[in-house]
């Protein structure tokens, strides 16, 4: 008897409503979207390519770099290809276990993101602060050990949180009001408590996104001090201009995420859901979207490297004919 009431308490599937209170607009919501993943796919398979195949770009730089790419391409593929089914065919169901699945690499890989960010900018730290010795310090076993650390946290971290959700009992109906399995959102169609998901929620995000957000802000400020220290305005604008593209990544990833959180808990009720949701998906979606394209206009060697690959298939093709 208690194993068939276990049983029922967890449902077989989940309903993904999509965003709520713009139905009817799906179809004309879903062109952005899919405009804006086939960018992040074509533009972080790109970067890779170039990063794999130029010797030039064999610099630890751009091996953080390939990093945020292969985490951004995870990111968006856990969220987009299912909102789109919602979207366009109305393909509202989510087994339970694969719901978990998808909760598990959406927490991972934006934990991931964070702090493949805090890791590119020790790595500027360093270029700026020690350029003789860069080099040394940024080794490859080290670049390696720390892109497995970044991993294995984000993974720890994550995994209470499928077997918090997993033990809850489910009895408040399977509609989940958004376009993919968040944690929370799964939690409250339960009737138990949820005080230990709430809290270890909070928790994670404290640990990964504060300690990261905390690395990042120090090693700004100790890149600015040297920048500023420099006598020649030439050499201070070089210094500051190899950090313009993270810069411009950490607010494509951090800006969603404060106004979700913040508005969360002090505009939930102004706010209304639908905005959330949005918010929720550009979340995923900006940063590898904006950060192949930030990195290949502001970083020289990528597009020296990609205007060579194009004219060069150019003069092939003239060749050919």
């Amino acid at each position: 008897m208690l194993i068939l009431n276990k049983t029922e308490m967890n449902p077989a599937s989940f309903i993904l409503n999509g965003i709520p209170g713009l139905e009817s607009m799906h179809m004309w919501i879903s062109f952005p979207f899919c405009s804006m993943y086939v960018v992040a796919m074509v533009g972080n398979c790109g970067l890779l390519y170039l990063i794999h195949f130029e010797d030039s770009l064999h610099k630890p730089m751009y091996y953080f770099l390939a990093m945020l790419s292969l985490t951004d391409l995870v990111m968006c593929s856990s969220t987009i290809p299912k909102a789109l089914c919602i979207f366009w065919f109305h393909l509202k169901e989510i087994g339970f276990e694969e719901c978990l699945i998808q909760m598990f690499f959406i927490h991972t890989f934006t934990g991931m993101e964070s702090g493949v960010l805090m890791l590119m900018a020790l790595d500027r730290y360093v270029a700026i602060c020690y350029p003789l010795r860069y080099s040394t310090i940024l080794t490859n076993p080290i670049i390696a050990k720390a892109g497995l650390a970044t991993f294995l946290r984000g993974v720890l971290l994550i995994i209470p949180f499928t077997f918090l959700t997993k033990r809850l009992p489910y009895c408040r109906g399977n509609i989940i009001h958004h376009t993919y399995c968040d944690h929370m959102s799964v939690a409250k169609l339960s009737c138990g408590n949820i005080k230990a998901n709430a809290v270890y929620g909070l928790m994670v995000a404290l640990l990964i996104g504060g300690f990261d957000i905390l690395c990042i802000t120090i090693s700004y400020t100790m890149i600015l001090r040297a920048v500023v220290s420099l006598s020649s305005a030439d050499a201070r604008q070089k210094a500051f201009s190899t950090c313009t593209a993270h810069i411009c990544a950490i607010v494509f990833s951090y800006s969603p995420a404060f106004f979700s959180f913040f508005s969360h808990r002090f505009g939930g009720y102004t706010i209304p859901p639908s905005c959330h949701i949005i918010v929720a998906n550009i979340y995923l979606l900006l940063p590898p979207t904006m950060n192949p394209i930030v990195y290949g206009v502001k970083t020289k060697q990528i597009r020296d490297n990609v205007i060579r690959i194009l004219s060069g298939s150019k003069n092939t093709k003239s060749h050919s004919i």
